[in-house]
């Protein structure tokens, strides 16, 4: 293997690490703060798709005003969603609001598709590219600025959120919620606020992450089912509910799935991936970064 190929793999892999972290992230917070399966999570990355895309190329939206645009109107979807649905199966359901939720996560998955379906059709909806043009890393390869940009982005996303859970006391209240709900409360947390405002800021990442790949992956119904799939293997891989560990998960899948890709050819890299997954689920059950999340049993 040349040294070429090697910084090949590498950025390939740093690339797609990168996105699938983002993703990871807001699915890991719902889970970790509200211990809730979110299924749905993928059709607000498809939501993301649809606004930047009609903001971009209907309204002439700028591409870092579209894409704020998505995230912002994905973060109100959620807090309506949340206070919609989940709030009151929380008031009504109680200790087994939780398993109730799984199922109505579920639920809105199937509305949210079947509604983008109706009336947006099935056609993809694309654009050719943000910004035009391509970065030459080396003499032999060069990246698009479309991608480049979209990875600088996620990573930009990435880090604020990141300050905001650390630096700022909504975000310390989040991290107090998901650590001890009932010593949160004591302590005079609003955990009604806090568990809406995670629902909105998990949905407003993926949004942010479908608006961002508008010019890679174009918007259709059913375009946030394999983003899923990857998110859902790093949150498992990296321990569930644990928001650190799924950002260096990202990137650890990420240059799993490029090594592969690699050596083994197009196709490998899931087998692979699962393969590796199952060993480390046997060796250490929690993941490799995993603590205790709170569980169904538990309350």
């Amino acid at each position: 293997m040349e040294l070429s190929d090697i910084w090949e793999l590498f950025l390939t892999g740093i690339l797609r690490g990168g996105l699938y972290s983002l993703m990871a992230v807001g699915l890991a917070l719902v889970l970790g703060v509200m211990n809730i399966n979110n299924f749905a999570h993928a059709e607000f990355y498809m939501l993301g798709a649809y606004i930047a895309y009609f903001a971009h190329s209907v309204f002439g939206l700028s591409p870092v005003l579209a894409i704020l645009f998505a995230s912002l109107t994905c973060f109100v979807a959620g807090a309506l969603v949340e206070k919609a649905l989940f709030y009151p199966l929380r008031r009504r359901s109680q200790k087994e609001w939780i398993v109730h939720a799984f199922l109505l996560t579920l639920g809105l998955s199937t509305v949210l598709r079947n509604g983008a379906l109706a009336v947006w059709g099935g056609r993809f909806r694309g654009i050719t590219h943000y910004w035009e043009g391509s970065i030459q890393l080396t003499p032999g390869m060069g990246i698009s600025v479309d991608r480049g940009t979209s990875f600088i982005m996620a990573i930009f996303a990435i880090a604020v959120f990141w300050l905001f859970l650390r630096r700022t006391r909504m975000g310390r209240a989040i991290r107090a919620v998901a650590q001890n709900e009932s010593g949160a409360a004591e302590v005079g947390i609003d955990i009604d606020r806090i568990q809406t405002l995670t629902f909105a800021l998990s949905c407003m990442l993926a949004g942010f992450a479908g608006a961002t790949l508008l010019s890679i992956i174009p918007a259709y119904p059913t375009m946030g089912a394999m983003p899923l799939a990857k998110s859902w293997y790093v949150v498992i891989l990296a321990g569930l509910g644990n928001i650190r560990g799924a950002i260096i998960g990202g990137f650890i899948v990420g240059m799993l799935e490029s090594i592969s890709y690699y050596w083994l050819g197009a196709g490998w890299q899931d087998v692979v991936s699962v393969a590796i997954l199952i060993i480390i689920l046997l060796v250490k059950p929690s993941g490799l970064f995993g603590t205790e999340v709170k569980g169904v049993l538990e309350r």
